[in-house]
């Protein structure tokens, strides 16, 4: 392995492998080459700081627990040196208005569905499944009522017992395939094909749905506001990291753009 120096700082390669369990890369080549670069940012930033003058303050923080002294002496200097102006009114505005769907209230259904469960990597208990939830879709289309009853002798959910409804739920709380024939079903509807998820094939009624609503901006504003700040303060960060880099001497790693000033 290359040894890897921050201005004649060694950073060993024991610290290397110990920080890559905290990246996810693509293989573990790239997960190294994260942790080796988010440990040369950290060191970049200790150096600094002493070369500073500042000297370990750690703060308490919470549960008993306090800061180390590289993590004070780090808050410290970025506190300082770095300097982002607070989000105003238009920029959070701006930000709404371009964003609007990202402010909406949850849309809210009522549901009811018969689950033939089949494994997704057995195709076929698939066959068998969606052979019968088609033979269910067939009979409800000359029977409508008849949705409870056939819930109850065939559905393998435990919502059986309750003729298939599932009760309000919201996006997120169920399987996302469903979700999405929910959003095209008229209330009363029974879907006229199967729906496959990871659980097996259903058949799918919907009941009511209630379309989630516009949040006004003033609900939302401290949220796009604090936002906004972090993303500033973000992009403040990866910019001093960077003059930091341009003026010191790395040794056995290609720096890319910094994304995150710290390691986790």
């Amino acid at each position: 392995m290359t040894t890897i120096k921050v201005n004649d700082a060694e950073i060993p390669e024991q610290a290397i492998a110990q920080e890559t369990q905290n990246h996810a890369g693509q293989s573990m080549f790239q997960a190294r080459e994260e942790a080796a670069q988010a440990l040369v940012i950290r060191e970049l930033l200790l150096q600094e700081a002493r070369n500073l003058g500042y000297r370990p303050r750690p703060h308490t923080l919470g549960e008993g627990k306090r800061e180390t002294d590289e993590d004070s002496l780090i808050r410290q200097l970025l506190d300082d040196q770095v300097a982002t102006p607070t989000a105003d009114e238009a920029a959070c505005r701006r930000y709404y208005e371009n964003n609007k769907k990202r402010f909406q209230s949850p849309s809210v259904y009522e549901a009811a569905h018969i689950l033939f469960p089949a494994a997704h990597n057995d195709e076929d208990a698939r066959v068998k499944a969606r052979a019968q939830a088609q033979a269910a879709i067939d009979t409800l289309a000359a029977h409508p009522n008849a949705f409870a009853a056939l819930a109850y002798e065939q559905s393998a959910c435990s919502s059986a017992k309750e003729g298939g409804r599932l009760g309000q739920v919201t996006r997120g709380q169920t399987a996302p395939e469903l979700e999405s024939f929910m959003d095209s079903l008229e209330p009363g509807q029974v879907c006229p094909v199967p729906v496959e998820t990871r659980y097996g094939v259903h058949v799918l009624r919907l009941d009511a749905r209630e379309d989630g609503r516009q949040l006004p901006f003033e609900a939302v504003q401290p949220r796009i506001a604090e936002y906004l700040q972090q993303q500033s303060w973000n992009r403040a960060v990866s910019q001093y990291i960077s003059i930091l880099a341009g003026k010191s001497r790395i040794e056995g790693l290609q720096m890319a753009a910094a994304s995150s000033p710290l390691v986790q």
